[in-house]
This record gives structure tokens, C-alpha cells and sequence, in this order.
């Protein structure tokens, strides 16, 4: 194996017969990047399926430079990431630096002020971008690395070219999915070593938050403390959730102790899927299907 390749690790791949290269200009490409962890998704616009799933583990990176050689490594080995010939492209980035701003008090010029609220941004080196939410009085601020903002709007010139954060695609998401729901309810997404809630009042945002995760205990910690903080029952508001667990492990098992009206969520329906799909749980990567919604 040589050094580019070890950089990343292919864990999960999901590939429909349908997927034809020659149709990519017919297709959207979703593409969600993490610190240590990296997704793809594709999908037909003339119909919303789903024709392709990829999940990959990105080795831990020193610096800003070293992390964008490991994408380069990947995308550069990848056989269709490179092309450019796609409908649209949508990018969402998994990071700490976003700021959820009331469209009200909303103003351009002020970007860098909004997110520097809530952690360091250096604007000399990070492009500060926004997101208007469709279902959402809220207007994402958010941070990416400049250098890795600049290679990816080169690698698709000819492509519609959108970014957002991790936080949008969820809160999209969950908006989506309480339309059809319409109960008291709390969204969890567990990633990677961090956990996600959300709650909506009135289809409409109401909490926010992600949380960093070292210890289990963390989970419950974090779901007690905005349960309480948002005056919540623990015996009758409604849990669903959603990410990377699974419906068998003992970590679910845990949070049935702690939370007895909880249950998984379900597959976006806005998205077709065919039977080899099967294979991945229903409650995975709904923050990389959310990613269709966004526009």
C-alpha cells in the first residue's frame, strides 16, 4: 500500500446498478467532509434516486496542509470525484466554527463578527460563508479553510457549486421530517464523536447544539441537561435518532434506560432507494441525504 492510499480507508460502499458515468450531467454529487471522515453520495435528478454511497476514515492530520494532501490523495485515486460534468455540487463541512444567526438581525457585512461569537476565526486564512435555511428563520455562518475552499470551486468549473455546514443539512432534515411527525419530539444524531440536538416548535427551529464526545456518559449528560434546560419530560417526549449506532449495540441499550420513548428515525422519503441499499441501516447518513434539500 503506498502513502497516499493508507491516508484513507474505503469502510463502506453502496453502488446501483442504475449509476451509468455517461448520465453524469444529470446527476447531484453530495459530498460531506470531516476532520477525520469523509462522505459521498449520489444522486439521479431526474428521479432522486440514490445510485451511489461511499464512507471513508481519513487519517489524523498535523496541520491545514497535510489534511488537504489526504483529500487530494482521495479524490485523486476516486474515479468519478474528479469529473466535472456534474448538475450540481453540494459540499457540506463538519467542523466547530458556524454560528446559527435570526434572519432579522441578519447582516452580510458582519459574517466574521457573527461567528467569531462563538469560536476564533482568522479571515486571513478561512472563507466565512452563509447558508439561508429553507424551512428555518435562521441564517448559517460558518468557516472553511481558504486553501481547501479554493481547490474544490476549481475542481468543478463547469458545475453548480453550493457549500453549507453540517448543521444545516441536520436542521433541514429534521424540518423535513416533522412535517409528517408532528409530536414533542427531540432529534438525536450521533457522529463520530459528536452528538447532535435539535427540537422544532411549530416546524420551526427552536435548539440547536453539537456537542464533543469522549465517554459515553457524555450522551446522557448532554440529552439531560437541554431536556431539562428546555423544560422537556424524559418518560413522554418523544427521541428519535438517528447516526452511527446501531439498533442492536449496547450503547442503544443504554439509552433506553435512561429514555423509554425512544426510537430510531427512518430513510428520507424525498429519496428513492433500490434493494441493495438494504444492507445500510435505515437511521445511517441522514445527514448526507439531508444534503438534497439544501439548496
Amino acid at each position: 500500500m503506498n502513502t497516499a492510499t493508507a491516508s484513507y480507508k474505503l469502510i463502506k460502499k453502496i453502488k446501483d446498478e442504475k449509476f451509468d458515468v455517461e448520465n453524469l450531467h444529470l446527476y447531484n454529487l453530495m459530498i460531506q467532509i470531516g476532520i477525520r471522515d469523509l462522505q459521498v453520495a449520489v444522486v439521479d435528478s431526474t428521479s432522486n434516486r440514490t445510485l451511489l454511497l461511499e464512507d471513508y476514515i481519513l487519517s489524523s492530520a498535523k496541520t491545514h496542509h497535510e489534511f488537504l494532501d489526504i483529500l487530494k490523495a482521495l479524490f485523486g485515486d476516486h474515479h468519478i470525484l474528479m469529473a466535472g460534468f456534474w448538475k450540481n455540487v453540494r459540499i457540506s463541512i463538519k467542523n466547530s466554527k458556524f454560528s446559527l444567526v435570526p434572519s432579522s438581525l441578519f447582516v452580510k457585512e458582519a459574517l466574521v463578527d457573527y461567528l467569531s461569537l462563538n469560536s476564533p476565526v482568522n479571515p486571513e486564512k478561512e472563507e466565512v460563508l452563509y447558508y439561508k435555511h429553507i424551512k428555518s428563520d435562521a441564517i448559517c455562518v460558518f468557516a472553511i479553510n481558504r486553501n481547501l475552499y479554493q481547490w474544490l470551486k476549481e475542481l468543478y468549473p463547469n458545475a453548480d457549486v453550493g457549500f453549507l455546514h453540517q448543521s444545516s443539512v441536520l436542521i433541514e432534515g429534521t424540518t423535513n421530517y416533522e412535517e409528517s411527525n408532528k409530536k414533542d419530539t427531540l432529534y438525536l444524531y450521533i457522529d463520530r464523536f459528536k452528538l447532535h440536538l435539535i427540537t422544532l416548535k411549530n416546524n420551526k427551529l427552536e435548539y440547536y447544539n453539537q456537542f464533543s464526545i469522549k465517554q459515553f456518559n457524555d450522551y446522557i449528560k448532554y440529552i439531560m441537561l437541554v431536556m431539562k434546560g428546555l423544560q422537556k419530560s424524559q418518560q413522554k417526549t418523544e427521541v428519535i435518532l438517528w447516526g452511527y449506532i446501531g439498533k442492536q449495540s449496547p450503547h442503544y441499550q443504554e439509552f433506553y434506560k435512561f429514555i423509554k420513548n425512544i426510537s430510531f428515525g427512518e430513510r428520507p422519503s424525498y429519496l428513492d432507494f433500490g434493494y441493495i441499499f438494504d444492507e445500510v441501516q435505515d437511521h445511517h447518513y441522514f445527514d448526507l441525504y439531508s444534503i438534497h434539500l439544501c439548496d
